[in-house]
């Protein structure tokens, strides 16, 4: 007879996404995933599945609770704007958690072995997906006249993703929040501009 789970599966789901973004995929050890998440692995199992289903279920997690600032960056008027509250957002979430900091995408598997190369592929149409927004964005921001007629939106969301993942290695690597500010003010001071004056 199987005995119903007697623990918070929204808590051992918080647990394992904080587990992941320390140590990434292949780092996470099912050891490490159930100390963290107070349960014996049975139970792990019977409530998410196999670690890479579990590892699915904390990216969305992580995207639904801790990137809200993306789809925010998006209704701004102007690309500018856009950039820098995405710039200045990421430099904080990086290093707002001193035991995990870094970007969990980017944490989770730059590399890995070959059984983990879905969730490699799961993790960079992740990233293609934010980018892919973003130049979306900032091609209305052309048409607009936000950006200049010689403004290449693609090349934007690329630097403006290319600046955050950088970001988000150097924050695992010790760099601080005022750093990190100090990057994305950097470069923002490339930043190219329009014609048109944006109400």
């Amino acid at each position: 007879m199987g005995r119903h789970r007697e623990f918070d599966v929204e808590k051992a789901l918080d647990a394992a996404l904080c587990v992941f973004w320390r140590k990434g995929y292949e780092g996470a050890s099912y050891a490490d995933l159930t100390e963290a998440a107070g349960v014996e692995r049975p139970a792990l199992y019977s409530a998410f599945g196999n670690k890479e289903a579990l590892f699915r279920r904390t990216l969305d997690r992580y995207s639904e609770r801790y990137l809200g600032y993306i789809p925010e960056a998006l209704q701004l008027p102007t690309a500018r704007q856009v950039a820098a509250h995405i710039l200045v957002n990421a430099a904080d979430l990086n290093t707002r958690y001193p035991d995990h900091t870094g970007c969990f995408g980017i944490n989770g598997v730059l590399a890995g072995s070959d059984e983990a190369e879905p969730v490699r592929q799961a993790l960079i149409d992740f990233r293609a997906a934010a980018q892919a927004q973003l130049r979306d964005r900032f091609e209305r921001a052309k048409a607009e006249g936000d950006l200049p007629e010689t403004a290449k939106p693609d090349a934007l969301a690329a630097f403006v993703m290319a600046v955050t993942h950088g970001m988000a290695v150097q924050a695992k690597a010790g760099f601080s929040r005022d750093m990190l500010e100090a990057v994305a003010e950097q470069a923002l001071s490339t930043w190219p501009t329009g014609g048109a004056t944006p109400s």
